[in-house]
């Protein structure tokens, strides 16, 4: 449980076996009004491929969600608990670069958490674009990646592809084919998409 700007906040760090200390991450999951949860299979996919590169994660719940204090704040509380939870990240590991990474609407916390620390890589996963009222614009200068599905049914990845394509830094947008929302059947190969993102990330 670490404090947050209303109350403790429910976190699960993970520090792979083989971290070094060059870069952590901050995991952020889907909507908390529709079962998104710290522990959604997305989430927890892109925790794996981050471990998988030696990369220590902190995934946590929202307001309101499990064990966390307050209730949903229309996205502005969430992206306000989630820099505190960046800042925190990094204090832990002095110098270590900073990763964001989000699902669904957690996407769009992290592309907004991005414009307000200093993070070097930033990956959403079919982000929920039009969810967070200050989501319009967001104009992170960390390396961005941006996965969606062809198929998926909740978020039309032409709708993000029209935003993505206006914002002042696009970000690299790949669309997974066959994909849907929840990338069902389709999660290991997503986490070899991000292995092999941030893994070529941090060798440039």
């Amino acid at each position: 449980m670490l404090p947050g700007a209303v109350g403790a906040i429910e976190c699960l760090l993970e520090v792979p076996a083989d971290f070094y200390g060059a870069r952590v991450a901050l995991i952020c999951h889907p909507h908390p009004l529709y079962q998104g949860t710290m522990d959604n299979k997305v989430v927890y996919t892109l925790a794996r491929a981050m471990q998988e590169l030696g990369i220590a994660t902190l995934r946590f719940n929202f307001r309101g969600v499990g064990k966390s204090a307050g209730e949903y704040a229309e996205g502005l509380g969430e992206i306000d608990d989630a820099v505190l939870l960046a800042n925190w990240l990094q204090a832990q590991f002095p110098g270590a670069a900073l990763c964001l990474a989000g699902f669904s609407f957690g996407g769009t916390v992290a592309a907004m958490t991005a414009c307000r620390t200093n993070a070097d890589n930033l990956v959403t996963v079919a982000p929920a674009v039009g969810m967070i009222a200050a989501d319009a614009q967001p104009e992170p200068s960390a390396r961005w990646l941006l996965i969606h599905g062809a198929d998926d049914e909740l978020v039309a990845v032409d709708v993000v592809k029209r935003w993505a394509e206006h914002l002042p830094r696009p970000p690299e947008f790949i669309v997974m084919l066959g994909a849907t929302h929840f990338f069902h059947g389709q999660l290991v190969k997503l986490r070899r998409l991000v292995v092999e993102k941030l893994g070529s990330s941090e060798s440039d």
